[in-house]
């Protein structure tokens, strides 16, 4: 079962990885299953991802407090808008339109009701750094 896992959590990096560079393929979720898979089959792979400068925060972010930054917000209900009216242009029937803008309209509403992680304040970092 272990390989099982590790073979769920490699391919959801890939895909994770691919979601990066093209535009409405969400990434957060696959890393999650990605973190998820690995916490039941690898710590070294667990600890790397949750770790990388790149992949981990937005994973760091979720387990801390169920976080998620406003970009990511705005990009996702963009990214949701765009697949309905694809939804629309392709002629879908009305029943479908209106199942999946409930469904749609459930995912934007819950995505924006999580908290947003604290922004940094640089200058009492930098104030902070300059005491020491």
């Amino acid at each position: 079962m272990r390989w099982a896992w590790i073979s769920l959590g490699v391919g959801c990096v890939a895909i994770g990885a691919v979601a990066t560079l093209v535009p409405l393929i969400p990434t957060t979720p696959f890393l999650l299953v990605a973190a998820f898979a690995f916490a039941r089959s690898s710590e070294r792979f667990h600890t790397w991802l949750t770790t990388h400068p790149r992949l981990g925060p937005p994973i760091r972010e979720w387990h801390e407090g169920r976080l998620v930054r406003r970009s990511a917000k705005w990009l996702a209900t963009v990214s949701i808008s765009l697949a309905f009216i694809f939804s629309v242009v392709i002629g879908l029937p009305l029943w479908v339109l209106g199942a999946q803008a409930a469904v749609l309209s459930a995912v934007v509403a819950y995505i924006w009701s999580r908290p947003e992680p604290e922004a940094v304040d640089v200058r009492a970092l930098l104030a902070t750094a300059d005491a020491d």
